[in-house]
């Protein structure tokens, strides 16, 4: 089969197309036919090596997988012996363990993957484009937000994949959601369901005298002091892309503030739990409750051109690659 590999960290063309050994489902797997990935700046981090503490996760000196690609939409091609919850023929959308998904094949556990069958009325494109961003905005939003009817919610970094899924996620629970992003992104962010939108080029929202009872920081370029007077009395700072000057900020204001600094590790959360959104996930967007935000499409052959794109850190939504 055709993957994407990697064997040292660098710049995008040290991903090279090669052809590879097809996997072998074990009884416990589902053998998937890759049709979409994305490319997010988590696999460009991982590509790079940098920062130094990521190659905890991808190996210290050269990648351990050295098959990127964290997410996945396609067909069940083949099924363990063991596998009960899916069939040959089946259209899924869903994450990997943070690799193997830039290959036109990948083997998964059925029941320790974050797996879903896509919506009928939705195309590859579409259901990929709503994996990853609502799967870690929905559980900082709802779990650690709390989020209600009514709450006031900045989200910080609103046009990226995360943010703006996060502006979806805060709108269906009736928030009213004001966003943050460039002035190239203003339309986007309004046309997914923002309130109001602030240019971060032109207007602090720190400065205007404005609360809210969340702020979620989906990108990591603010900090809890920073945000603190823009937070409503009992108000929850949400980061996402999570900074090492975050933790302090946990730890004290756990203690000592009533307005709390929250983060959450939502890659690590169980199978299960992660499943369960999935699905949920899928029921809005074959709703049309929620709907896909996709900035650039390439073709597998075009990946170093993909991450390239990434790397400059202004894409809107999600970069999708495909086989065929």
């Amino acid at each position: 089969m055709k993957a994407i590999t990697y064997t040292k960290y660098g710049p995008p063309e040290v991903l090279q197309l090669k052809e590879v050994e097809k996997p072998v489902p074990k009884d416990d797997e589902v053998l998937i036919k890759v049709l979409t990935s994305t490319v997010t700046a988590t696999d460009c981090v991982f590509r790079r090596g940098e920062p130094k503490f990521s190659r905890l996760f991808t190996g210290i000196t050269k990648p351990k997988n050295q098959i990127l690609g964290s997410e996945l939409a396609g067909v069940i091609e083949a099924v363990g012996n063991g596998v009960k919850l899916f069939k040959v023929g089946d259209r899924i959308m869903g994450t990997t363990p943070g690799y193997g998904s830039y290959a036109e094949y990948i083997c998964l556990p059925e029941e320790k993957s974050t797996l879903a069958k896509m919506p009928s009325n939705k195309s590859f494109e579409e259901a990929i484009a709503c994996c990853d961003g609502f799967l870690t905005s929905l559980p900082f939003l709802r779990d650690k937000g709390k989020i209600q009817k009514g709450n006031k919610t900045l989200i910080i970094g609103a046009s990226g994949s995360v943010g703006s899924a996060g502006v979806q996620i805060a709108k269906y629970f009736g928030a009213e959601v004001t966003g943050v992003c460039s002035i190239s992104s203003l339309e986007l962010v309004r046309s997914i369901g923002a309130d109001k939108v602030i240019d971060y080029t032109k207007e602090n929202f720190t400065k205007s005298g404005e609360t809210y009872n969340i702020i979620f920081d989906a990108v990591g370029k603010s900090t809890f002091s920073q945000c603190k007077n823009s937070l409503a009395e009992k108000g929850k700072y949400l980061q996402a892309g999570i900074t090492l000057t975050v933790f302090p900020s946990v730890f004290w204001t756990s203690m000592f503030s009533t307005k709390k600094a929250l983060i959450m590790a939502t890659g690590l959360r169980p199978p299960a739990e992660r499943t369960k959104d999935l699905k949920f996930i899928a029921e809005l967007l074959e709703t049309g409750k929620i709907k896909p935000v996709i900035d650039k499409r390439f073709p597998i052959e075009q990946i170093s051109e993909a991450h390239k794109y990434v790397d400059t850190g202004h894409k809107k939504g999600n970069v999708v690659i495909s086989f065929n």
